[in-house]
This record gives C-alpha cells, sequence and structure tokens, in this order.
C-alpha cells in the first residue's frame, strides 16, 4: 500500500465530496471513491436502516442491491448485526465467504452464490433507529487485507463527515423552503378573507390537525389552488 499516494487522494476525495450539491452526489462521490482507494473492492454501496426498512444508496453495481435485499429479507447479516448492536460495531470484515460462517448462517452462502467472495463494513452513523453503513465488495476471498481495512476506515471516516454535513445542509434548505411555503400561503389566506397574520397562521394550523396533514402539505394545497377548498 502506498500510503503517501492514498494521502493525496484521499486529501482530493475530501475536497470533492465538501463540493457536492447534494447527498446523492456526495454518496455518488463516496462509493466511487471506495473502489478508487480500497485495495480489492470491486463494488461498494452505502446500506440505510429505518427501522426494519432497508434502502441502498449510491451503489456502483447490482450485486450491492442484490445484497442488501437479500439481508432485508433473511433479517440476517453484518449490517443487521451492526444496526442491533448497542454500542455500533464500527468496522467488520469478511475474508472469506467460501468458508463456513456461524454469525449469518442463511446470508452467507446466498451471498456466495451472488458471487461475493469477501466483504467489509463501516458504520456511517447511528441515530434513534436509524443506521447507515458503507459496504465494500469483493469477487474474490481473501481480497482485503489489514491495509484494506485500515483504508475503508480512514474513507469512512470523512465519509461520515461530508454526509452529515450534506444532509444537514438539505434538511436547512427544506426548513427554509417550508417556511416561505407556509408565509406564501397565510399570505393568500390574510387576502383572500382580511385576516390578520396571526390569524391566518390559526386557519392553517386547525385545519393541519383536524385532517390529520402535516402543515407544509396544507401550505402547498393553498399554494397551488389559491385556497383549501
Amino acid at each position: 500500500m502506498d500510503w503517501a499516494r492514498f494521502a493525496q487522494q484521499m486529501a482530493s476525495m475530501a475536497r470533492d465530496l465538501l463540493a457536492q450539491e447534494s447527498v446523492d452526489a456526495t454518496l455518488g462521490r463516496i462509493t466511487d471513491s471506495a473502489i478508487e482507494l480500497v485495495e480489492g473492492c470491486d463494488a461498494a454501496g452505502i446500506l440505510v436502516l429505518h427501522g426494519k426498512q432497508v434502502q441502498t444508496l449510491a451503489p456502483t453495481h447490482e450485486l450491492v442491491v442484490q445484497s442488501d435485499d437479500l439481508q432485508k429479507q433473511l433479517g440476517e447479516g453484518p449490517c443487521f448485526d451492526a444496526a442491533r448492536t448497542k454500542d455500533g460495531e464500527r468496522v467488520f470484515r469478511i475474508p472469506d465467504f467460501t468458508l463456513e460462517q456461524p454469525r449469518w448462517p442463511s446470508y452467507a452462502p446466498e451471498a456466495r452464490r451472488l458471487g461475493i467472495g469477501s466483504m467489509m463494513g463501516f458504520l456511517l452513523y447511528t441515530e434513534d433507529e436509524d443506521f447507515g453503513a458503507l459496504n465494500i465488495y469483493s469477487g474474490e476471498a481473501g481480497a482485503f487485507t489489514e491495509a484494506s481495512e485500515l483504508a475503508g476506515w480512514l474513507l469512512a471516516s470523512h465519509a461520515a463527515v461530508a454526509f452529515s454535513s450534506a444532509r444537514t445542509h438539505a434538511q436547512m434548505e427544506h426548513a427554509v423552503a417550508t417556511r416561505h411555503m407556509i408565509g406564501e400561503a397565510m399570505g393568500i389566506v390574510m387576502g383572500s378573507h382580511d385576516l390578520s397574520e396571526e390569524q391566518a397562521f390559526d386557519v392553517l394550523r386547525r385545519y393541519s390537525q383536524e385532517n390529520n396533514i402535516k402543515l407544509r402539505e396544507v401550505a402547498r394545497l393553498i399554494c397551488e389552488h389559491g385556497s383549501l377548498s
């Protein structure tokens, strides 16, 4: 492993990650970087668990989607174990899928049939019931070394920061857009019914509560149709 070259690549990747304009673009750069930076990596993706719901993000190969779907179907696999562990396993490495894997008796043989020879995973975040991990695959058994694991861990550490920053930025943009739309809807209600700002907001709030619709959806309906009728 040429660590000097790796350090240069990591520095370039870190700048690229922070320059991405969306969460999806950030995730895509992370998984592409896994193939570029981690020796032995043939495919990569990010698995997200929302409770029991499984979502695959930025897969570089169909194999990644198939592996995640398999874990979902079986309710078993390294990512599920990591998600269920209270403190969270930060890193896991399965060196050789041709060998018996007692921890995943159902997943391992099916993973072999998919063409997975070895696999690594790195925890990106855990919050409440949500969990995200960067997963790295090789078609060859024994493809990942200690150096590969260290490289993957360093990549995941940078990726976790960039992912969190991108999500926070996206949430802030969404909040600003929602606030703007609510303000626009209040203006429509105020003009249509000669109400004060407080009264107009109360109209939106009551409609939201009585119809079990989120406030931003009420605002969207008003902005699109000019009224709630």
